[in-house]
């Protein structure tokens, strides 16, 4: 046995986190390309982070510098396993208390598509993007992420394979829906020592009653939305949707509020707003059945679109028949109301690690490399918590957000902090100065390359001024 050779240090902080990730890679050249991606993606850059981005040459024609070479090789043949890797970062936050889960957390599913040309990719097709709000050729990747008010981290990624790239399609034996591999990684979430209070998800995910059967087989509660005008078997005279089941609760305003409860929401700027919350009855769903219609709305007159939720949720209601039995303990409405609310930072989390930190920016086409990229951004996003929680800089707010700035799924959102603005217009979170994370020490090493042309530019990126050494809240 020999001594291993020593890596050339990462920038900054940033040596002390790759360096607890060393004995999952066999080579020097593993190590060496593990801090230069990491670096590379944590770098303010004005255009998109390919390789040539992360390595510091020119777009296009430096492809075949040696610094991209070295990146491709570590990205696409080099045999380490992304899996361990996920894992260790996985560990690393159990063990840090400033971020070790618990109990009163929870589990966020989703899932997110990104543009793609042709069809030599993995897991490349025509599929339903909901942040552009049309069908497009795109990788589509069904994410978990584990939160709280207080923080929140990506814990597993699957991209989804569409049926065309299976020989029976639909039928063949290794097809997965896009809801069965989330199921998959709630149990994995679970399995990895990441406890939760329940999943939830949004009515992408909530209308399937597949899904939610699944969950349910396999032990993790949920709340998740369901669609306003989703409708349940019935006779015909008989149909109803969650809308009419809300509109039968009675209501005679504050003063006499009849089935509705007071919900205080508590935000994270500190203020505070009252929304109103009920057990509603659609069906088979009601407040002692196996699945709970609860909703919840800035005002149960009008019931507005945009501020009002439709959950269904297995977590029982204290006092009713299933509390003695469910295996979960019971919620009131008001903890339903605020599981479903952590839900929003999953959407802060993809605008993070997509225009910060280059979540769609691969330019490789096999399964294991895109698998790793995704691993390395998520190790990213993990550094800059670890970063900021160490040695947090002033938090910074945020402007309110415009009517022209889109979501994750077709949503209309902005840039300011969950608790600022009209409570009734969903916002999107801004946790500890984003986690954009440009610490002092990278900034300072950053190295000075050639600026783009302005056609090789992102067309998402606007160009930005140098940034101050000290900075760590540029976004």
């Amino acid at each position: 046995m020999t001594a291993r050779r020593p890596c050339p240090p990462a920038p900054g902080p940033l040596e002390d986190y790759a360096t607890r990730f060393d004995d999952l890679f066999s080579s020097l050249a593993q190590r060496r390309g593990f801090r230069e991606y990491l670096a590379g993606l944590l770098l303010p850059r004005d255009r998109n982070k390919t390789l040539t981005c992360l390595a510091g040459a020119e777009p296009i024609v430096g492809a075949q510098h040696s610094g991209v070479q070295r990146l491709q090789f570590f990205l696409s043949e080099s045999p380490w396993d992304p899996e361990r890797v996920n894992a260790r970062r996985l560990e690393l936050l159990r063990a840090d208390p400033a971020t070790v889960p618990h109990a009163d957390g929870v589990l966020v599913i989703d899932d997110s598509g990104d543009r793609k040309d042709g069809k030599a990719t993995a897991h490349v097709g025509r599929q339903w993007l909901g942040r552009y709000g049309k069908t497009d050729n795109a990788v589509v990747t069904v994410t978990t992420l584990w939160a709280d008010e207080r923080l929140y981290y990506p814990l597993h990624a699957v991209p989804y394979t569409p049926a065309h790239h299976f020989e029976r399609g639909r039928s063949d034996p290794a097809f997965r829906t896009k809801w069965r591999i989330a199921a998959q990684l709630a149990g994995r979430a679970r399995a990895a020592g990441f406890p939760f209070r329940a999943a939830v998800a949004d009515g992408a995910y909530g209308d399937l009653d597949d899904f939610r059967c699944e969950l349910h087989a396999v032990g993790v509660p949920f709340v998740m939305a369901v669609k306003r005008r989703r409708g349940i078997w019935a006779y015909g005279d008989q149909a109803r949707t969650p809308v009419d089941a809300a509109r039968a609760l009675a209501w005679d305003g504050p003063g006499a509020p009849g089935n509705w409860t007071p919900v205080v929401r508590t935000f994270r700027d500190g203020h505070t707003a009252i929304w109103w919350a009920a057990d509603a009855t659609l069906g088979f769903w009601g407040p002692d059945g196996l699945t709970r219609l609860v909703v919840a709305t800035a005002d149960p007159a009008t019931l507005p679109e945009k501020a009002t939720w439709y959950l269904a949720t297995d977590l029982p209601r204290p006092g009713s028949p299933r509390a003695a039995e469910s295996p979960y303990p019971p919620a009131n409405l008001a903890e339903i109301v605020r599981i479903y609310g952590i839900r929003n930072w999953i959407e802060q989390g993809y605008k993070q690690v997509k225009d910060e930190l280059g979540w769609a920016d691969f330019q490789v086409r096999s399964d294991a490399a895109i698998r790793r990229h995704q691993t390395l951004v998520n190790c990213a996003f993990t550094f800059c918590w670890e970063t900021w929680l160490t040695d947090p800089g002033p938090e910074t707010t945020s402007a309110p957000a415009s009517d022209t700035d889109a979501g994750e799924r077709g949503e209309r959102i902005g840039p300011a902090v969950l608790a600022e603005g009209d409570p009734r217009r969903p916002r999107l979170a801004d946790p500890r100065g984003r986690a954009a994370a440009l610490v002092a020490g990278l900034v300072q090493r950053a190295p000075t390359d050639r600026a783009p042309e302005p056609d090789r530019r992102g067309h998402h990126r606007a160009h930005r001024e140098p940034l101050l050494p000290g900075l760590t809240n540029h976004r």
